[in-house]
Order: C-alpha cells, then structure tokens, then sequence
C-alpha cells in the first residue's frame, strides 16, 4: 500500500468542538483524476479540488491512493473515511453522504486501435467481451446494461493492458483519460458513449451532516469561481458539452 499523504490543519469545526481524527480521503491511482508523482507527491485534477475543499474546512485529513473496491469499501463501512471520485448512481446514492460534483464525467466504450469492434448501439456493444475494475460503478452499469461478457480486473491498469493485448474486446472509460491516453500515443479508438455521470467525494453514512454542508459549500465555491475549471484545464480535461 502507497504511503498515505498528512495533510493537517489547526480544526475547529464547530464552536466549541475539540480537534477529531483526520478525515481519511481516498481515491484511486486514475490519471489524470489522481495519481501518484514519482517522488511521492499526490497529484491531478479530483486531488487538488479536494485539497482545497478540506483545507478552507479547516480540517485534519489525509490521502491515499488505493484500489478501488478497498476504497469504496472502507468509505462505506469505516467511520472518518470519504472515498473520490465516485459516480453518484442510484444504487450508490443511500449508501453514502455526498459532495458533488468534482466533475461531471462522460463515459465511453473504447476498443483496441485497429481492431474490428464496431458498435452504433448498446444492443450491438452486448456482444463483445467488455473488461472493467471490481467494484468501479461501471460493472454495476454493464449489467444493469445487459453486457453478459464482463471481464474484471483489480484496477484500470489491467484492464487497459488487457485491452492492448486483444484479451477484451472494450472498456468503459472517461472521456477525459481517454483523451489524455490518445494524447499520450496509447492505441485506443473511441466506440460510442456508454454514461454520462456526476463524480464526487461519497463520505461514510456517520460524517456529520454539518461537515458535509461545509464540503459541500466550498466545492460550490470552486465551481462558482471557475477554479474548478482552472483546474481541470490545467489537467488537460474537458467537461461534456
């Protein structure tokens, strides 16, 4: 496990209230949402939200980078702990407290480039093998979808490998990381789009409401300021228009 990332701030919530553990946010390795610089350093575009988010909130957390379905299982069943960015789906929605949205995010089935995959419709995409990562919202989708051929990995890095190798015929994926890996010379083709979400930090069922509201306040901010946008353009990402 990568080495967790202390970020602590002098805390006081609310009047009168003694200082409380750091908030545990974690998230996964999914660049250029979030990922980890060789030197240590946490970086992209969900992190820096986050950073500011929590430190305007004047509370203690930390960050870790872990795979996803720990993460999102911790969220869901440890106190102190929010998990980002998470796809607020209906399925998700009474499981968590959330803080949206970090970013609205549209996905789309991609296929190795080159290879003979071709899909206009969802109906036509049933019948080839679709890899994606345990616990990630679109397996949920997949089958709720009616994708009988689903391929799962312990992360996005295995199941993009697996793509490249011609092992799965497509994968979901965000449009902004498929832009970033084609910009980086990666081998994938778009097929068509799959969802279109709102991604956010989903807390677990016992963070104070007040706390929440507080995130909540500041992320609007960002987003009311175009910081959020700022952000996300420094990190080459486009929302969907």
């Amino acid at each position: 496990m990568k080495t967790a990332l202390l970020l602590l701030a002098s805390f006081s919530f609310a009047s009168g209230a003694a200082a409380q553990n750091p908030i545990v946010l974690m998230t996964e390795s999914y660049p250029p949402f979030s990922y980890q610089e060789p030197g240590g350093k946490y970086r992209g575009a969900g992190i820096d939200q986050v950073e500011v988010i929590m430190r305007e909130a004047q509370v203690p957390f930390t960050l870790e980078i872990l795979p996803w379905a720990r993460a999102i299982a911790m969220a869901e069943t440890q106190a102190g702990h929010c998990v980002f960015a998470a796809a607020r789906t209906a399925e998700r929605e009474p499981r968590f407290k959330w803080v949206v949205p970090l970013f609205i995010d549209r996905s789309i089935l991609v296929r190795h480039g080159g290879s003979k995959v071709s899909a206009a419709t969802m109906d036509e995409a049933r019948q080839y093998t679709v890899g994606t990562h345990r616990a990630d919202y679109t397996e949920g989708l997949l089958k709720s979808f009616g994708f009988m051929k689903i391929d799962l990995s312990a992360d996005i890095d295995t199941t993009l490998r697996k793509l490249l190798e011609d092992r799965i015929e497509m994968m979901p994926m965000s449009e902004g990381v498929y832009e970033k890996l084609r910009g980086a010379g990666t081998a994938i083709e778009r097929v068509i789009v799959f969802s279109e979400q709102h991604l956010g930090i989903a807390c677990n069922r016992t963070t104070s409401d007040a706390l929440i509201a507080t995130m909540q306040t500041n992320l609007d901010r960002l987003i009311k300021d175009g910081a959020q946008a700022a952000i996300l353009n420094r990190y080459g990402i486009n929302q969907p228009q």
